[in-house]
């Protein structure tokens, strides 16, 4: 029943019960994007491993998200439960055999796998703005952040580098504002407390270094198998808007870094985006348009994504028509809303004249679904009403001791558990802001010491009144000059008067010379008598 170059998938029966043929994926087309639906319950996350599982075996890395932990359950061997030898029996799957897989487990927190980082420059200011949930001016300022970033010489790693961008801008706003367009500092403001927001919904754990290698969730074992990275998404679910910003971050890395190939045997990579939904949920226009973008050219990439959701409504049109490969499980038709998925998705369908896709879909069973994917020529096969096989991995959850065991063994143990904090762009403003400040106390200290030392002078400087009875310290002493006439220069101790001490002085004298001369005449006129 195993073919090479395809996954076995199921095998689909008529209308009445009867087997029909095994339902295949060709792994050449496992690059061409496919979607998962179905309502809580019907086998979606089953339905997910089985295609895991199968890609793995082919040699195809695959990275997807455990939501409620059942996934982790991929990396032991499967057990003999009895709807499992039940389905394999019913579908004649006689190659069945029970296995376990290689698992990288992931956690943005480190808590239940290896810490899985980005760094602020690496989001970019599109995400990031998508992650703040900031309106179009803010996005504003925080591109032209990145630009002054870039320019600057300020490496952005982790949330202090970006908190310490933005208090630069707001001190800075006006001349900045010259250079770069309006920096409203409201803007720069709402943007400092969204940061804060993030660091307190766990953000901090997810910016910084070492940062996430692409090439290390593309791992093949030794034996050839692709390694599965589960990443342990149920504490990140708290925070939907961060999980679904990371997924996307993942994504648009994939298609920048990997080069084209075009369209290999086999894809490079494939992707499970589960609960998907969460993706495009007020998404603003700009987002969709590139989310859109990176599905469509990614492909050339050799990477396939799988979008697994509960309604085909989740996902906007013009993503949902590039999805070629398509696993439809039960959906209700209960509200005029459900009634809509269910028209939808049976209209992505190729009709299969045997029954009524619509009719169907209400009416399958758990781990039954409608399938249809790519076969020759990348036309869409027929959908038929299929039983999925089992899974060969353990349905269900791993226990604590056993993921450890796994983390412990993994290939990129000891890579990212150990945080670094080099040397970025909020260290190279605080050196900058404590070389401002001595500059500024320096140059304050200094014009305080030349003021001092004026007054100093002013004071030392003035003329002051001589001294009664005391002339010959207050006088300055006459000096000879070298041709031996009086001079008149004083000497280097002798103070500066003020004018009006210059004023009293000369009405001093002239008060002295006067009555100096009425003695004389006084004194020549008593001798001539």
């Amino acid at each position: 029943m195993l073919e090479n170059g395809k996954l076995y998938i199921g095998t689909s029966r008529n209308p009445d019960d009867s087997l029909n043929k095994p339902e295949y994926l060709e792994l050449k087309f496992g690059n061409r994007h496919g979607i998962v639906t179905g309502a809580t319950g019907t086998g979606k996350t089953v339905t997910l491993q089985v295609l895991a599982e199968s890609f793995s075996n082919a040699g195809v890395p695959v990275f997807c998200a455990d939501i409620k932990g059942d996934l982790s359950g991929i990396a032991a061997m499967g057990e003999a439960k009895d709807w499992v030898s039940k389905r394999a029996e019913q579908i004649g799957f006689n190659d069945f055999a029970f296995q376990e897989f290689p698992v990288i487990f992931w956690d943005l927190y480190g808590e239940k796998g290896h810490r899985v980082r980005t760094t602020i420059a690496e989001m970019g200011p599109l995400l990031l703005s998508r992650l703040m949930d900031a309106s179009e001016a803010q996005e504003g300022v925080l591109n032209i952040a990145f630009k002054i970033a870039d320019q600057g010489g300020l490496p952005l790693m982790d949330l202090k580098d970006l908190q310490a961008l933005l208090n630069y801008m707001g001190e800075h706003a006006t001349e900045l504002s010259n250079q770069f367009g309006l920096i409203s500092k409201s803007s720069v403001g709402s943007l400092q407390r969204g940061l804060l927001v993030l660091e307190q919904q766990g953000a901090e754990h997810f910016f910084g270094e070492p940062a996430l290698k692409i090439s290390d969730i593309m791992r093949t074992t030794n034996d050839g198998r692709g390694a599965v990275s589960v990443l342990a998404a149920d504490k990140l679910m708290m925070n939907p808007r961060l999980y679904a910003t990371f997924l996307l971050w993942l994504l648009s890395e994939l298609f920048e870094e990997l080069p084209e190939v075009g369209d290999p045997d086999k894809p490079k990579l494939v992707f499970f985006f589960d609960e998907a939904h969460l993706l495009f949920n007020d998404a603003p226009k700009v987002l969709t348009e590139r989310v859109e973008q990176v599905v469509r050219l990614i492909r050339s990439k050799g990477v396939g994504v799988y979008f697994v959701t509960q309604n085909p409504l989740d996902v906007p049109e013009t993503i949902l028509a590039q999805l070629g490969n398509r696993v439809q499980h039960a959906l209700r038709a209960y509200t005029p809303r459900e009634q809509k998925a269910v028209k939808t998705a049976a209209d992505t369908f190729r009709p299969n004249p045997a029954f009524d896709c619509a009719t169907a879909i209400t009416t399958l069973g758990t781990g039954e679904a409608l399938v249809s994917t790519l076969q020759d020529k990348g036309i869409p096969s027929m959908v038929e009403r299929t039983l999925v096989r089992p899974p060969s991995g353990r349905v269900g959850p791993l226990s604590d001791s056993e993921r450890q065991a796994v983390i412990n063994v993994s290939p990129v143990a000891g890579l990212y558990d150990k945080d670094i904090d080099r040397e970025s762009a909020y260290e190279i403003l605080t050196e900058r802001a404590r070389k401002a400040a001595e500059a500024e106390a320096a140059k304050r200290a200094a014009e305080e010491q030349a003021n001092q030392s004026g007054s100093n002078d002013s004071a030392a400087g003035r003329w002051t009144l001589p001294g009664f009875g005391n002339d010959s310290q207050d006088e300055a002493p006459r000096s000879t000059s070298k041709n031996g006439s009086n001079g008149t220069r004083r000497s280097s101790g002798y103070q500066r008067e003020t004018v009006i001490e210059a004023a009293m002085k000369s009405a001093a004298r002239s008060v002295a010379t006067s009555v100096g001369r009425a003695l004389v005449r006084g004194i020549l006129g008593s001798l001539r008598r």
